[in-house]
């Protein structure tokens, strides 16, 4: 029986056998992106949480150390209290935390912006994993 040189024995893999890794590999790929999409979250979210913490200390700090709330988050820079305002890791920005003011007294009038910052909040609109809103952390 003689073999043409077209239908010798080669080596490498079949249409088939590259269709079923290809496919196993999707199965794989498939299952594995949504679990790096959710560690990701939770990564973000415990970043989240510690700078809120630590602007938070940082408030705390300022108001032990002069006995009133500073003006702005940008003045726990400027006094050296924090290196830079984090990255809110939600929106990706510094720009986009949210300042919560003092309550004026109620007996007099005190403008907008002698109100000291009490508390800090993220500016996300976003749900965490446990469907609370980020903005009310």
């Amino acid at each position: 029986m003689k073999i043409y040189a077209w239908m010798e024995k080669r080596p490498g893999f079949t249409l088939i056998e590259i269709l079923i890794v290809l496919s196993i590999i999707g199965i794989l790929l498939g299952l594995a992106v949504p679990q790096y999409q959710m560690s990701v979250k939770r990564a973000r979210e415990a970043v989240l949480k510690e700078n809120l913490f630590i602007m938070r200390k940082m408030i705390d700090q300022y108001y032990q150390d002069k006995q009133k709330f500073p003006p702005t988050l940008q003045s726990l820079v400027e006094e050296h209290y924090l290196k830079a305002l984090p990255v809110d890791p939600i929106t990706g920005s510094s720009e986009t935390w949210v300042e919560v003011r003092q309550m004026p007294p109620a007996d007099e009038y005190v403008p907008y912006e002698n109100l000291g910052v009490v508390d800090v909040k993220s500016g996300s609109e976003a749900r965490s994993l446990d469907g609370s809103p980020y903005n009310t952390w």
